[in-house]
């Protein structure tokens, strides 16, 4: 069925149900003997708990329907205020933003697949518009749901189907979403340039909103109490994080105002009818060896490994126009604008283990010549940081090497990297790229 008829039909038939207390809320738990995790299937199929097993002590906080642990994503425009709608004073032109456990105005989802199996529970739902008062996202959420030990495995999907067909520019995704109790008041992860080296921890001292942004190189964040007990957000890849605490440090349970918040980001262009998929790691224990531990037992090589074969692998486009994922095995950008390039979520490796980045791509443009911008974890780009590469526009998939260690500057940690497909663009210009590699 069209996602967007079945919206509709949810809306109508059913109506919009009000959150209406903690006996109202159904959970669907699991419980592998270490950990106990529940679903709300009064709330999208949203995290409403999480602790122990054999412990009466949810680390979730929900005290509104915006800090379950759950799928949220942003778009434009902004204002996004459909004819007819009507957004809450306290979020003024509020842009496009779907949520799983329901709006702020209390308005539910509705939840309208729920399988398990003694493993694992997968959920599929219509989300609400946050700021709106009883708005269904024009898209479908799943989230699956699988415990390992003391860890929750989230896997989750958005599936759009928006009227609007515009290409609005990327946005911060927040992947997941996730607000704990207020005990869990200190806010630890590692932002050094010696990942994995038993360094020191990093604390951020926030008391938000704003929130604090900042890089998990090793990629991961977590809230603990005094003890160091807490959750751990572990999401491989996704180094760039927004999270802090908010109202009295120590003290607070699942319904009560303070909270923290974390959130690992990937920077997405989301398209009116993509399908994007995400994964990422909640881990409850010890902040060392728990947490930091696991992290570092399944760390991921930073050494970039850009596949282009069915996504934009986290890029974001810029003055150029690009086809919607899902590729037939490349990316295929139309190079009609001047200064067309793509920017890469953030990077974290060492110069010297990347002398040279490899460039798989088939041109079909006037020009012969392309550029790769690097800079420091912080920096931006400047003229005095790029290498040139000589390119044949001859159509065909080619190996590009691309030598970054042949200019002075390539030293120390590299933090972001910019490709311009082509330094002097012409009329009719494309490329297809397939892959950008830190080795063969």
């Amino acid at each position: 069925m069209n996602v967007r008829l079945l919206a509709c039909l949810l809306l109508s038939t059913a109506g919009l149900a009000r959150a209406q207390g903690e006996e109202a809320v159904g959970i669907e738990f699991l419980d592998n003997g270490v950990i106990r995790v529940g679903l709300s299937k009064d709330h999208g199929g949203a995290l409403a708990y999480l602790s122990r097993s054999g412990e009466d002590d949810n680390l979730i906080n929900v005290h509104d329907l915006g800090r379950y642990v759950q799928q949220s994503y942003y778009s434009g425009p902004k204002p996004f205020l459909p004819d007819g709608a009507k957004m809450h004073e306290g979020w003024p032109g509020w842009g496009w933003n779907p949520i799983q456990a329901g709006d702020v105005y209390e308005n539910r989802p509705e939840l309208f697949e729920v399988e398990r199996d003694r493993d694992s529970i997968r959920v599929r739902s219509v989300p609400m518009q946050w700021a709106l008062d009883g708005v269904p996202g024009e898209c479908v959420f799943e989230t699956r749901v699988r415990l390992d030990a003391n860890r929750v495995h989230l896997e989750v999907r958005l599936e759009n189907a928006r009227a609007d067909e515009t290409r609005y520019p990327g946005q911060h995704q927040e992947l997941p979403a996730v607000y704990t109790i207020g005990r869990l008041h200190r806010l630890f992860t590692y932002s050094g340039d010696r990942p994995f080296q038993g360094d020191d921890l990093t604390e951020i001292v926030n008391q938000g909103p704003p929130w604090e942004y900042w890089t998990s190189t090793e990629c991961w964040s977590a809230l603990v109490d005094d003890e160091g007990f807490g959750v751990g957000v572990f999401h491989p890849g996704a180094l760039l994080t927004v999270g802090g605490f908010h109202g009295p440090k120590g003290r607070g349970g699942p319904r009560d105002g303070s909270t923290g918040y974390i959130a690992p980001l990937h920077t997405e262009v989301l398209d009116h009818d993509i399908v994007y998929e995400s994964r990422a790691i909640l881990i409850v224990g010890d902040l060392e060896k728990d947490i930091r531990a696991y992290a570092k037992a399944n760390r991921v090589d930073p050494r970039p490994d850009l596949d282009f074969t069915k996504d934009r692998a986290h890029c974001v486009p810029f003055r150029l126009t690009d086809e919607a994922p899902p590729y037939r095995g490349s990316w295929r950008l139309t190079l009609d604008q001047d200064d067309p390039h793509i920017v890469t979520a953030p990077v974290h490796y060492e110069a010297k283990r990347v002398p040279k980045l490899y460039l798989r791509a088939a041109y079909r443009t006037k020009g012969r010549e392309g550029e790769l911008f690097f800079a420091p974890p912080g920096g931006g780009f400047g003229e005095e940081r790029r290498v040139t590469f000589r390119i044949k526009p001859d159509g065909r998939v080619r190996v590009y090497e691309i030598d970054l260690s042949r200019h002075p500057l390539y030293e120390g940690v590299i933090g972001h990297l910019r490709l311009d497909p082509i330094i002097e663009r012409a009329e009719g210009d494309t490329v297809e790229l397939v892959s950008l590699r830190g080795r063969k």
